[in-house]
């Protein structure tokens, strides 16, 4: 039966087939939309659809991707594997695509996303060289400087000092317990509990992650991330917050660790005004750009590197998959790594210098 724009509705089409096939995969509704946008993209500027797409026009997208548009290689990655996996969907024979498209246009999809003309996941950790852990003395600056901004706001009477305190408050609390922005943005109240091993914590021996970063089409991730002594100091500001700050900023019954100005959570969009205000602080502070917020969460992994804390201890801890990624997340100082080099030739000497009869 013809069709009006017959060449446009098979098109939606297959785009509406492709949602639903990434619905039952159990994708989030957000990545749906952001894949099925790409796609869209890409016909608009190829001026054709699937049935007639190209290798060259796969490589003049990306030229004016990355040349003129100056865009990031995870874009150019992430739009790269959306479309291969949207012609993956039209060739697969279990949705009857290409015969579909012969019958009508005489044409049908074929993979024009091959190794040869997209990029690849070259490693592990796909961040800038830029992005790094923050040094002690970086950290203390970044919490000082945080402080004095509530202080000085505080003293021109201004009720903005408690979003400042609140923002001071998330970013030691990121730091202390490892976590992501998203992590500490959705903490609640009963998220906090005593552990039995460590009583001196009081309520804060243990905090609740039960919105982890989630594996594509899988729920949040949960974990327990346990309190250690070297964050003490982390405690003490946490319960500045939840005892008398936290009061001043709601007069709701609400269970949010950091609600909002309404009292309520703090939508994501409001978390996007967290950044900006994070931002601040580190501009305030004079540190680079690459020590972004989720850099307080590689310090946490690389302090406690130097500790000595177990990897394994802290991949669970920081809820990693791989141990791998954990490592990708360590940025050892100089001064460590040194230790470690003067230890392993103490450690040497002390054999050189061990009589025979001694030896094992």
């Amino acid at each position: 039966m013809a069709l009006f724009d017959e060449e446009n509705t098979v098109w939606r089409a297959m785009l509406d087939g492709w949602a639903a096939q990434q619905v039952s995969r159990n994708l989030a509704a957000s990545t749906i939309r952001q894949r099925r946008e790409v796609a869209n993209r890409f016909q608009r500027f190829s001026e054709n659809y699937p049935w007639a797409w190209t290798v060259q026009q796969v490589d003049n997208f990306f030229l004016e991707l990355r040349t003129i548009k100056n865009s990031a290689h995870t874009t150019v990655l992430g739009y790269q594997n959306a479309l291969r996996g949207f012609i993956d969907y039209l060739t697969d024979d279990a949705y009857g695509w290409v015969e579909e498209c012969i019958n009508r246009f005489g044409q049908h999809p074929a993979q024009v996303f091959h190794e040869w003309n997209t990029a690849r996941h070259v490693q592990s950790g796909m961040a800038s060289p830029s992005k790094r852990a923050y040094t002690r003395e970086e950290l203390e600056d970044l919490f000082d400087c945080a402080d004095d901004r509530v202080e000085r706001i505080r003293r021109s009477n201004s009720k903005g000092w408690i979003p400042a305190f609140r923002t001071a408050t998330i970013m030691k609390t990121a730091y202390a317990w490892g976590l992501r922005r998203n992590e500490v943005r959705m903490l609640d109240l009963v998220d906090l509990a005593m552990n039995p091993r460590a009583r001196q914590f009081g309520s804060l021996g243990i905090v609740y992650v039960r919105f982890g970063k989630a594996m594509k089409g899988s729920p949040p991730k949960r974990r327990a991330v346990l309190t250690l002594p070297e964050f003490s100091w982390a405690k003490e500001c946490l319960e500045e917050w939840i005892h008398e700050v936290r009061p001043l900023a709601t007069t709701v019954r609400s269970t949010t660790l950091w609600p909002s100005e309404r009292g309520n959570r703090m939508a994501p969009i409001e978390a996007d005004s967290l950044s900006r205000s994070f931002s601040m602080v580190r501009r305030e502070a004079g540190l680079n750009e690459g020590l972004d917020f989720h850099s307080l969460r590689r310090s946490y992994v690389t302090h406690l590197v130097e500790l000595g804390y177990d990897l394994r201890f802290i991949q669970e801890q920081v809820g990693h998959e791989h141990a791998s990624t954990t490592g990708i997340y360590t940025h050892t100082s100089p001064d460590y790594r040194a230790r470690v080099v003067d230890d392993a030739i103490a450690r040497a000497a002390e054999d050189a210098m061990r009589p025979p009869d001694q030896e094992e």
